[in-house]
């Protein structure tokens, strides 16, 4: 063990343990110096390793729902028999090991065998084409090598670097706590290992589906079934200034680079747009110590999503920080040092940052005639109006059933299950996309989650405290719950997920 590495919690589970000592069903322990968590699940007891494959949260502090126990902070889900992560954001499996319960004691025995891998239906097909590399298309792609699936898959992806954690790029890693080689979500040779034909820098042009041809940058390539995740690109406000050299945007590492380029040397930046981008963007340059200014339009950041009282929460968290908010403004021009705003005034800036939002990349499936409703329209299944072709991820629009109406969301975990979802009904399983839309943000030390989708509402109930940072909201329209946000009410938000699960499977 590293000098510096903790040890391991709780009794050694190899010596046994008195099953008195579970608290609320759970128990962590070790085994040497692996902790291990031991879950009583009805009249089982199973053995899992006690932290998840996404960013090591307890699992202990977890929900355990059918069979699979639900990460408190970003809702991974890992099947308790075999260790499978089952649910995005998680990809990588945990450990599960044997117990045996004796003379009143329970003891955890060796590691369990990893089962085989599910095999694909026989009728899969010889080639899938996988258009965009981020969250979606990653997931779609590894996904399908879980499955078994023995064809060729090739990401055609436009950027200059393999699928990476972009939640990060505006978290974590811009701020300077992270290193970059956190940010890949597999190591360059997983591509080759995984027989996954990963094309960077690759621009897919046109469509034709009925000779299922795609025409690139880099030449043709036919399919058999083909994935659109093209995802969305930051949106530019049409003023002067908006294409200068310091003015930047955040969807890519590439991105993510410039922008800590920019700040070695800068003292002032400028963010437009009170989003959660552009938020968690102005809680890294201040991690960074470069002063901050927030332009936007609304009397308070992110009320449209989290309602009033918890947008003046978020607007004091950032000020308490030291970052400057001009509301109900606007940039109405940028200039080399200069940000001249709508009310006026002007802001000293030595680089400027747009967080004002996204938009789909469309243009490509209007381009090969999709059937499109402000997104890529897909049915249940995520398969578009043409048969053979599926979409995923943020250009796509489907049929919600806990909204009960067809939405298009564009959040990391929703892109990655759907990519999931999709990657099986393209090896002909028929499966619904019914996960309740998830998603969550970091503001320096306090995190919101907030799941479901409400896009408008008529009552706000709060349970808690949103100022002292223990809260969940609840969102309603008629009485009927759309939507739950929190700070640190992690196993009563992961309840609410599972509830707002149930209703639309009763």
């Amino acid at each position: 063990m590293a000098e510096d590495q903790a040890p391991p919690s709780g009794p050694d589970l190899a010596q046994g343990v008195d099953p008195g000592a579970f608290k609320d069903g759970k128990l962590v322990g070790h085994v040497g110096d692996r902790e291990i968590l031991l879950i009583r699940d009805g009249t089982e007891i199973f053995a899992i390793d006690a932290h998840c494959s996404h960013y090591h949260g307890p699992l202990a502090d977890g929900l355990v729902v059918d069979g699979a126990v639900r990460c408190p902070w970003h809702h991974a889900c890992f099947d308790l028999r075999t260790g499978e992560a089952i649910r995005a954001p998680a990809f990588n499996a945990l450990d599960v090991w044997e117990v045996e319960q004796r003379d009143g004691l329970i003891f955890v025995r060796g590691q369990r065998e990893r089962p085989a891998a599910k095999v694909a239906k026989p009728d899969h097909p010889e080639n899938i084409v996988i258009v965009g590399g981020g969250a979606a298309g990653f997931a779609a792609a590894e996904m399908l090598r879980r499955q078994d699936y023995k064809g060729g898959i090739v990401i055609l992806s436009s950027d200059d670097a393999a699928p990476v954690d972009r939640p990060n790029l505006s978290k974590d890693y811009l701020a300077g706590s992270a290193p970059e080689d956190w940010l890949p979500l597999r190591p360059d040779d997983f591509y080759q290992q995984a027989g996954i034909d990963l094309r960077l820098r690759t621009t897919v042009t046109a469509i034709d589906p009925k000779a299922r041809q795609l025409t690139t940058t880099g030449g043709g390539i036919g399919y058999d079934r083909l994935l659109l995740a093209t995802g969305a690109e930051p949106v530019r406000l049409p003023i002067p200034g908006a294409n200068l050299p310091h003015v930047h945007t955040l969807r890519t590492l590439a991105d993510c680079r410039a922008i800590i380029d920019a700040a070695r040397t800068a003292q002032r930046a400028v963010v437009v747009g009170a989003s959660f981008i552009g938020l968690e963007v102005a809680a890294s340059l201040r991690a960074r110590g470069i002063e901050v200014h927030v332009v936007a339009p609304e009397s308070r950041p992110m009320e449209r999503i989290l309602g009033a009282e918890m947008g003046d929460f978020v607007r004091a968290l950032h000020e308490e920080h030291g970052v400057i908010f001009h509301l109900e403004d606007t940039v109405a021009a940028i200039g080399e040092r200069k940000v001249t705003l709508g009310s006026g005034g002007s802001l000293e800036a030595d680089f400027v940052v747009f967080g004002v939002g996204v938009k789909p990349r469309l243009e490509l499936a209007e381009k090969a005639g999709l059937t499109i409703d402000r997104g890529v329209l897909v049915n249940e299944f995520l398969e578009t109006s043409v048969p053979g072709i599926y979409a995923a991820g943020d250009i796509v629009r489907w049929p919600d059933p806990h909204a009960a109406e067809n939405i298009r969301v564009e959040h990391w975990v929703v892109a990655q299950r759907q990519g999931q979802v999709a990657a099986r009904n393209m090896l002909g399983h028929r499966e619904k996309y019914d996960a309740v839309p998830f998603f969550w943000s970091q503001h320096y030390d306090v995190p919101i989650n907030y799941v479901g989708h409400a896009l408008k509402w008529d009552q706000i109930e709060v349970e808690g405290s949103v100022a002292d940072r223990d809260c969940l909201l609840r969102y309603k329209h008629q009485g009927r719950v759309l939507a739950v946000s929190s700070i640190y009410r992690d196993i009563d938000h992961l309840k609410a997920e599972v509830a707002m699960e149930r209703a639309v499977a009763s």
